[in-house]
Parts: structure tokens; C-alpha cells; sequence
């Protein structure tokens, strides 16, 4: 059984398994659009705007 991508609902991170990998909470879904990959998170205007302020994969939007 294939396990699917989750994006938590705090933080927005995309991360297989059972909790978030950026902040380790458990409430996610399944059901999200758009993916953005963040190198440079200071520098990053995409991010600022979205409120991230790690490196890392994230959803855009989330349902």
C-alpha cells in the first residue's frame, strides 16, 4: 500500500509518515494544491509572503 504525501495544517510542510517534520504536529491533510521548494528562506520573497520561515517543501494551498 502506497503511502501518501501530507501537508500539515500549521505549517504547511509536505512530509510523509505520521507527524510534521518541521513542527511536529499531527493535524494534516491529504488534499492540498501547488508545491513550493524553499532554498533560501531570508532571501525569499514567495516565502515571506506565505509566512515561511524555513527551508524546505510546502504546500501553496491547502483544503
Amino acid at each position: 500500500m502506497a503511502v501518501k504525501e501530507k501537508a500539515c495544517l500549521n505549517c504547511k510542510t509536505i512530509y510523509f509518515g505520521d507527524k510534521c517534520t518541521n513542527c511536529g504536529e499531527t493535524p494534516a491533510t491529504e488534499t492540498f494544491k501547488g508545491r513550493m521548494h524553499v532554498f533560501d528562506a531570508e532571501k525569499s520573497e514567495i516565502a515571506e509572503n506565505l509566512g515561511i520561515n524555513k527551508n524546505g517543501e510546502f504546500a501553496i494551498k491547502l483544503k
